[in-house]
């Protein structure tokens, strides 16, 4: 379908222990539509994480397959992106140099890579800190090189695994508007996993609940706030934010005691 990005059809995750199979994820269907943010919660220990590297393809699923492009994950290497909880820039190359990181790795020429570097670090706010070491820089500021060295080398999907929980609460808010309002910008297609509510309704077109382990989908909300303009802060006062937190949690809640 022209309109999907990446679909899971029929996922389902079993491990055997010394106690015998345990079932992590009975059985999950989504698709995530070309140029959305669509967000992933559920109870602690509800397979988010395991659902997660079945996305990324670093785990094989017991059942059922994902696609993005119409092509299988196993075999679409480059077409996703990860950012995750710690942004991982190494600490002996510069921001430029941890920004062209995957494109040094893809054999891209050097000049090139650094004008596709160039080019985001001018558009999303570290311009002149190019070649700043990663001890030099805040939190938020690491993050942001984070989401440029994602960004350098174009996958069509951009899986977030609850990127900003090691920051505090402030950086954290203004980041949510910022990494979202660049997903939007770059045109790209995005999977946020995260534990927080309210990050997820500031930042998702769409938010699917997901039960206790072994999960299953519980349900899946549109978001009806402000598609561009959503300021991570000023939307946390609009009363149809308080109502889909309150629908989230409600269905939350519920997967939790299913």
């Amino acid at each position: 379908m022209p309109n999907i990005a990446l679909e899971a059809i029929g996922i389902g995750v079993a491990f055997e222990s010394a106690s015998g199979r345990v079932d992590a994820i009975r059985q999950i269907d989504f698709a995530l539509r070309r140029g959305e943010v669509l967000a992933i919660v559920g109870p602690s220990g509800c397979g988010k994480s395991t659902l997660f590297n079945v996305i990324a393809g670093l785990l094989k699923p017991t059942r059922g397959s994902v696609s993005v492009g119409g092509v299988q994950v196993d075999q679409a290497t480059g077409h996703v992106g990860y950012m995750l909880q710690k942004d991982l820039l190494l600490p002996w190359r510069t921001v430029l140099e941890n920004v062209t990181l995957g494109l040094d790795v893809r054999g891209v020429p050097r000049a090139q890579s650094s004008e596709i570097a160039m080019k985001l670090i001018r558009a999303y706010g570290l311009s002149g800190f190019e070649h700043a070491k990663p001890r030099t820089l805040s939190g938020g500021m690491r993050q942001r090189a984070a989401i440029m060295r994602t960004l350098a080398f174009d996958p069509e999907v951009i899986l977030l695994d609850e990127p900003f929980s090691a920051l505090d609460f402030q950086t954290r808010l203004l980041l949510q508007s910022d990494v979202r309002q660049i997903i939007i910008e770059q045109s790209k297609s995005a999977i946020l996993v995260t534990h927080d509510i309210g990050e997820a309704v500031a930042m998702a077109d769409r938010v699917l609940v997901l039960s206790q382990r072994p999960s299953v989908v519980v349900s899946i909300h549109e978001i009806h706030l402000p598609r561009v303009t959503r300021n991570a802060v000023e939307i946390r006062k609009d009363p149809v934010y308080n109502d889909h937190f309150t629908e989230v949690w409600a269905d939350l809640h519920l997967g939790a005691n299913a």
